[in-house]
């Protein structure tokens, strides 16, 4: 057996990833911010609750990224992989878009994940390699109205998934990226209104949002080395075709 680290694994993409992971096997590190909902979480598992360690964790505190560093050198499952899921997200006009907000959402999005894969990754080298996966946006990829704060961490947690790529290969370390496209997390139902449901439906081909366990099963992917072991430095678009969209009918 083999341990992976989840965050933000309360809701949404990380619960959904979660949940897959454990039913194929793997020992989950399940961390979140919500301790409620970690506690919902490890009930819901019932008799699974051996495959999960629910750790309350906020990935801006990087004291307690550090004590959950020291944590995984002692697993009994040795870790293999990271799935940085914490995020957070905004809706707003460039020109409505405080520093304020463009700092708590880089604080969250990017140097979260930062610390978090620094910390973790001497724990991976350690134990022979592994992989890291970041959740990033198609908002990091294209010009998406309203997402002047999102979108730009995003696409810093892009470029920063190809440098650590490069970095840690010799490390036996592989580092992707996933980039969904409209998601039905609670996150997005906070954030979608009605009409950005319609213009997403207009601008997806198969016009419709994704379900977090499309994403899941894509991370479950990237992080077995049985399926993934010479892919590193990629983003791969879950996006029911967004990205690939020109003119459409």
């Amino acid at each position: 057996m083999r341990s992976v680290v989840v965050t933000g694994a309360g809701s949404g993409i990380g619960l959904s990833t979660t949940e897959l992971l454990v039913d194929a096997g793997w020992h989950v590190v399940a961390a979140d911010r919500d301790a409620d909902a970690l506690a919902r979480l490890d009930e819901k598992m019932g008799n699974r609750t051996a495959m999960l360690t629910p750790v309350a964790l906020d990935v801006t505190d990087e004291a307690a990224v550090a004590r959950l560093a020291d944590q995984c050198h002692s697993l009994a499952a040795p870790l293999a992989a990271l799935v940085n899921s914490a995020g957070i997200a905004a809706n707003v006009r460039f020109a409505d878009t405080t520093t304020d907000m463009l700092r708590r959402i880089y604080e969250v999005n990017v140097v979260g994940a930062f610390a978090l894969s620094q910390a973790l990754a001497p724990v991976l080298h350690e134990n022979g390699g592994g992989s890291i996966v970041h959740i990033a946006s198609v908002s990091g990829i294209k010009g998406n109205l309203g997402r002047s704060a999102y979108g730009a961490s995003k696409g810093a947690l892009i470029t920063l998934t190809k440098i650590m790529a490069v970095e840690l290969a010799d490390d036996l370390i592989r580092v992707n990226a996933i980039a969904p496209g409209p998601i039905e997390t609670p996150m997005v139902k906070e954030n979608h209104t009605a009409t950005t449901r319609e213009e997403w439906h207009r601008t997806v081909p198969m016009r419709r949002y994704g379900r977090p366990e499309e994403i899941a099963s894509a991370v479950a992917f990237l992080i077995d080395d049985r399926q993934s072991s010479y892919i590193t430095g990629q983003i791969l678009a879950v996006d029911g075709g967004f990205t690939a969209a020109g003119l459409m009918a």
